[in-house]
């Protein structure tokens, strides 16, 4: 199905708000909040319209939507296609490369560990060449709401381990990929995205960078932290 522009900025207010709040999205709150110039009544209808093809679903009677895969997929190419080069000053990437640029693995520590500071998510750096990998971050993405059942936190450690076992062989080049829910190749890992891509440290050694978390991460941002960063680092 492909959707109306106006069904598309439903979609995407309900992906950014739930990814705000974590919790479903009413039609009421849509009006008020976005101001889309049409009635609630109008809005459930299409509402109805993006359930019915799959791009959102009501978890039980009487509540809003929340995003599915395949609306996550909607929201992330919209941002991919308008793309995200912005946000590196934000963030003050340069400040992260320090006295530091000159030891690959202290380098790398740091910058996995400001990573996943400024993400709010799971962050892993690894050197192929040396068969080495970093991990920050665990205190920020248990935070999530998510993580407040054991069975996630159990899944999400499995899912890490076998992405850690793995990551040789996985799909990266220097270009971003994004993996939500399903499209991840790894078993209970329906819950979890990654946003992951190769880089080129100081030393032209490659590296890969990967950000792991909830489907329910803030993409804008770490997208164009990731893009932001490995742009910054082709120029060192």
């Amino acid at each position: 199905m492909k959707i109306t522009k106006r069904q598309g900025e439903i979609l995407n207010g309900i992906v950014a708000d739930y990814i705000n709040l974590a919790q479903p999205i009413s039609s009421e709150f849509l009006e008020k909040k976005h101001k889309f110039s049409i009635s609630p009544a109008t809005i459930r209808i299409e509402m109805q319209k993006l359930t019915d093809a799959g791009f959102i679903f009501q978890p039980h009677t009487s509540a809003g939507r929340v995003p599915t895969d395949k609306g996550y997929r909607f929201f992330v190419d919209e941002l991919l296609e308008k793309g995200i080069s912005k946000l590196s000053e934000e963030f003050e990437i340069e400040k992260w490369f320090g006295e530091e640029i000159d030891n690959t693995v202290k380098f790398i520590q740091s910058l996995t560990k400001n990573l996943a500071s400024a993400s709010s998510t799971l962050a892993l750096s690894y050197l192929p060449k040396a068969k080495i990998l970093w991990k920050e971050g665990w205190e920020r993405v248990l935070r999530e709401p998510e993580f407040r059942e054991a069975e996630c936190i159990f899944n999400f450690a499995n899912f890490l381990k076998d992405f850690e076992e793995e990551i040789e062989d996985f799909e990266v080049n220097s270009q971003i990929h994004i993996y939500i829910g399903k499209e991840n190749p790894f078993p209970k890992a329906k819950n979890f995205s990654i946003i992951s891509s190769r880089c080129c440290l100081p030393d032209r050694e490659e590296g890969i960078i990967s950000l792991l978390g909830p489907k329910r991460m803030a993409y804008d941002k770490n997208i164009a932290l990731i893009n932001s960063l490995t742009k910054l680092l082709e120029k060192l």
